[in-house]
């Protein structure tokens, strides 16, 4: 029976809302054999997620979810098993948060002149660190205070791309963020590509790019991906000769489809990420 690796999840460091050691205690819960923690831009709880898996006999591999710009559009690329301690990545982490920290400033605004006050101080109430405020957090503060009947509809109405309430941010470019993570001595790969709205010539451009940059890896199967999807992307490895990854991007319980451990294994014929570590 294959090892159930997951390489991909989220806490309350980021936009996750369990702490660190839940996560890893739900991890080991549901079967999962090695285990990532990621969070978005922030590395502050591995250090409690290492002492969590070693405590439950969980396989642990250091993580971190880097948000870059790429043809006018945001992607994610996660950076497994580094050093979380390099200068390199811990300073340009930490350009990224404060980024994240003047737009949070900038959304509160334009969600003021909607009519909906104190919308800062609400989304604080949902992160543990306030450089890491992001839209999910003011979309679960409009949740909670019934602006919206869903994290997706607060989205839909204030938050997603063209809303009233949308502050584009301008991201690293891969040529920065791929050494970060290769002088940290982990492995770059592009997280759940199947969510990207690029073209075929787009994402042709975005992989010839991270290869020449180092990087080695691309997220076959996630929770965001359609079976269709996770084939399509396992026929990409193939071809561009990256190494397959496997994450449910699990960020809370009770979401059955991003649950840890739960996405389907890698297809046949793929190399794994984890070959060398595990």
């Amino acid at each position: 029976m294959p090892l159930n690796v997951d390489l991909h999840s989220h806490s309350f460091h980021s936009d996750g809302v369990l702490p660190p050691a839940q996560v890893a205690a739900r991890a080991r819960a549901q079967g999962v054999d090695w285990w990532a923690l990621s969070d978005h831009d922030e590395t502050s709880g591995l250090a409690e997620a290492a002492a969590a898996a070693r405590e439950l006999g969980l396989g642990f591999i250091p993580g971190v979810e880097v948000s870059v710009t790429f043809c006018e559009r945001t992607i994610h690329v996660l950076g497994l098993n580094i050093d979380p301690d390099q200068p390199d990545l811990r300073a340009g982490l930490a350009g990224i948060r404060r980024s994240r920290f003047e737009r949070a400033g900038i959304i509160a605004e334009r969600l003021r002149e909607c009519g909906i006050a104190d919308a800062y101080e609400g989304a604080l109430r949902h992160v543990d660190n306030p450089e890491l405020i992001g839209r999910v957090h003011f979309a679960r503060h409009l949740l909670e205070q019934g602006h919206c009947k869903s994290l997706q509809q607060a989205f839909d109405r204030y938050l997603g791309e063209g809303k009233r309430a949308f502050v584009p941010m301008r991201w690293p470019k891969l040529e920065s963020v791929v050494p970060w993570i290769r002088a940290a001595g982990g492995k770059a790969v592009i997280a759940h590509p199947g969510r990207y709205r690029y073209t075929p010539q787009q994402f042709d451009a975005l992989f010839d790019a991270f290869k020449a940059q180092g990087g080695v890896g691309l997220e076959v199967v996630s929770s965001g991906h359609t079976p269709a999807q996770c084939r399509h992307y396992a026929r990409v490895a193939q071809a561009c000769g990256f190494q397959a990854s496997r994450g449910s991007d699990f960020h809370a319980p009770g979401i059955p489809h991003t649950e840890l451990g739960r996405v389907p294994p890698l297809p046949d014929g793929l190399t794994p990420v984890w070959q060398d570590w595990i």
